[in-house]
């Protein structure tokens, strides 16, 4: 539109000039309205393969979206922690063990960085889930939380029942994409994704949590979400 308003003003002078010369003004502002919008609204994510998607307020009253399912862990304090205590809270997830020793430190020291810049912030939690439930004990989780200074009110190490960590990082989170729902219990769960959900359980995003420039945009976009 904008190149045919473009070769529709080049012939013309005077009040002629001055209308398409508006005309191509609204055009641009409408577009870059627009591209503003959808970079200011995080999209859904609804499949394993992580298809961006972007949705109207009618839409999304509309559709059936994918949400993170119920869940009921163990921190490492000891208490419960479930799906009830996320609710209306925007929370980011990934999976690690205490004793990986490659990976999983790596995730945690980024990680902190979004720990601490959320730690006055009741709105905002992060669940770390033990993909090794039965050596990741609440004592374990305990000293693993003490020696990267995790405070446990923000930030909740979890432990519980391998088949339902499991179930809920391949079906909930999609936690190793398209092949991970074809696993069991049985075959190791590993990824160094990050994900970022809302107030409603919705996916809205996913960073390599061992790449720093990814987690910084995961602090952006948890601010982004804050405002929605």
């Amino acid at each position: 539109m904008i190149f045919k308003v473009l070769n529709m003003i080049l012939p013309l002078r005077g009040a002629e000039v001055c209308k398409y010369a508006l005309i191509l003004y609204m055009a641009l502002f409408a577009c870059q309205s627009n591209d503003k919008t959808q970079k200011e609204n995080l999209p859904y994510y609804n499949t394993a393969d992580f298809t961006p998607n972007w949705y109207t307020k009618k839409q999304r009253d509309t559709l059936k979206l994918h949400k993170i399912a119920d869940f009921s862990f163990t921190d490492q304090e000891g208490k419960k922690v479930s799906s009830e205590n996320v609710k209306g809270k925007i929370y980011v997830a990934n999976f690690f063990f205490t004793i990986c020793p490659s990976i999983c430190p790596t995730m945690t020291q980024n990680l902190l960085s979004v720990h601490q810049t959320f730690k006055n912030d009741a709105d905002v939690l992060m669940l770390s889930h033990s993909v090794m439930p039965a050596t990741d004990t609440v004592a374990q989780l305990k000293k693993y939380a003490n020696r990267w200074k995790i405070d446990a009110q923000r930030w909740h190490l979890l432990t519980g029942e391998k088949d339902k960590i499991y179930t809920l990082a391949r079906q909930s989170y999609f936690a190793e994409k398209e092949i991970g729902l074809q696993k069991d219990k049985n075959e190791f769960l590993h990824t160094e994704n990050a994900f970022l959900i809302d107030k409603n359980g919705y996916i809205r995003g996913v960073y390599n949590a061992t790449l720093p420039l990814d987690v910084e945009n995961l602090v952006k976009d948890i601010k982004v979400l804050k405002t929605e």
